[in-house]
């Protein structure tokens, strides 16, 4: 798969009017889109994996006020490289993915300006929503050659706390730490 760098832009001020996406909605490449997360196990080490299953809009308006990011990932699909870790996971003394399938996001803003860009917005966990900011760097456009289709990537990090939303592990919750690390790269088609 060939891509050509047509234009590789950083977003304006907050206060410009004009943005570098075409107004619209930008739908969600999700064959270029991971949704990662990393979360302390013993103390001692990092336990990885990320949500294969996940869905998301970007709507770019005129400006920043007027744009807006929409995403929902199924819990469920949860992979962190071993089937009976991820089993264990899905069941009730974790995710709880009977009672709580989804997470959804939903921003509430856009701030920053050059190369330091954060995203607000709201996520919920089964029953509970708790802000969230994530810090957001835009990679640039680029147009594909062979479909003539363009694309916008974008590369986001943030984290949660787990008590936050309600997340108790019961027995096992001692061996997990609290922090939730978020990594998000995604790529956004632009509308036609």
């Amino acid at each position: 798969m060939e891509s050509r760098i047509d234009t590789v832009a950083t977003l304006p001020t907050a206060t410009t009017t004009n943005l570098p996406l075409k107004p619209g909605s930008w739908a969600l490449d999700k064959a270029h889109a991971r949704v990662g997360f990393s979360v302390r196990h013993l103390g001692v080490s990092k336990v990885r994996g990320y949500f294969p299953d996940v869905d998301a809009d970007l709507v770019v308006g005129e400006t920043l006020e007027d744009t807006a990011v929409t995403a929902s990932i199924d819990l469920g699909s949860i992979d962190t490289g071993n089937a009976e870790r991820d089993a264990q996971v899905r069941g009730s003394e974790i995710l709880d993915v009977e009672q709580r399938p989804t997470m959804t996001f939903k921003s509430s803003g856009i701030r920053g300006s050059e190369d330091a860009w954060t995203l607000d917005g709201h996520l919920t966990i089964g029953d509970v929503t708790n802000p969230v900011s994530l810090d957001v760097e835009f990679g640039g456009v680029a147009d594909v050659v062979f479909d003539g289709t363009r694309h916008a990537g974008f590369e986001a990090r943030g984290e949660l706390r787990r008590k936050d939303f309600g997340l108790y592990f019961g027995p096992l919750d001692p061996l997990l730490g609290q922090v939730l690390k978020i990594e998000l790269d995604l790529e956004f088609i632009e509308p036609a």
